[in-house]
């Protein structure tokens, strides 16, 4: 029996208990992964250098300096406006969302510090909804950039989504222009905002605030763009380079600034802001 068939989180039939899921199977090369040793390595197949996703949980630890966190989302919740519904009602989806998801929205943040500079990290999170940007994300983006510039904080936005939420319609799409408008106060103060971009990073999200950062770094073999290739493709009639949605390619081409490994990709975070915020700079760091 396979080893994924094995150990597949599955319920028992006798007290209803989840079986725990020990292993994973590694995406890109199949291999076989012991959970906690992936988890130990920041969710990066050991064997083919893989990136699988990770939580927004995971993600917050990994970056900032311990004990320096405090959460400040939340508090804005989604609406359903247009009470929308196809398979089911949006009302609906957004509870179980948040039932399994533990938030109220796709995205999760707060104050901290990154290598002793005070910043504002705001991640968002796949796992509700893809990550799709609605009215809350958006509002919720806008509050955190104006945030960090009222506190001199550098702004630090990890990206995640498969883009603008449709059961909001225009109201969603509204969302670009308001966290494009938002991050004027940063750049007013001359406040660094760097934008990191992860597997996938799509949509309305891609042609707003993420690639407005500052310094815009990027996982390895990230799928990075606005449209998917196909729609491209009959767009423009014609083949499209191997790739060309990757985040090597994009660097590349100018699209963005460093690819950046996920086991470095705090100590080059700390460089950036060390550089670009103003007390990073005075203390010589």
């Amino acid at each position: 029996m396979a080893l994924d068939r094995l150990f597949r989180r599955r319920r028992t039939r006798g007290g209803g208990r989840d079986v725990p899921e020990l292993w994973l199977k590694c995406p890109a090369c199949e291999a076989q992964i012991y959970k906690k040793d992936l988890e130990a390595n920041l969710m990066v197949c050991p064997e083919c250098g893989h990136h699988l996703r990770m939580s927004v949980e995971q993600r917050v630890a990994m970056l900032v300096d311990e004990g320096s966190f405090e959460q400040t989302t939340g508090s804005v919740k989604p609406a359903d406006p247009l009470s929308f519904s196809d398979t089911e009602p949006y009302a609906e989806r957004l509870r179980r969302y948040q039932e399994k998801t533990g938030r109220s929205d796709a995205i999760y943040g707060g104050t901290c510090t990154i290598g002793g500079v005070p910043a504002l990290l705001l991640v968002m999170d796949y796992a509700f909804a893809g990550g799709s940007m609605g009215s809350a994300v958006g509002e919720e983006l806008a509050r955190g950039a104006e945030q960090a510039a009222a506190q001199g904080r550098a702004f630090v936005t990890v990206a995640a989504s498969g883009g603008a939420r449709m059961q909001e319609s225009v109201l969603s799409l509204m969302q670009m222009a308001k966290t494009t408008m938002a991050l004027d106060r940063l750049w007013e103060k001359r406040l660094p905002y760097v934008s990191i971009l992860t597997d996938p990073t799509t949509g309305g999200v891609t042609a707003s605030f993420a690639a407005l950062g500052d310094v815009i770094l990027a996982e390895p073999g990230a799928l990075i763009g606005f449209a998917g290739p196909r729609v491209i493709k009959q767009t423009i009639r014609q083949d499209l380079p191997e790739g060309f949605q990757r985040s090597e390619f994009l660097l590349q081409h100018g699209m963005l600034d460093q690819v950046v490994p996920r086991a470095e990709l705090r100590q080059r975070l700390i460089q950036v802001l060390s550089l670009l915020h103003p007390e990073g700079a005075a203390s010589g760091a």
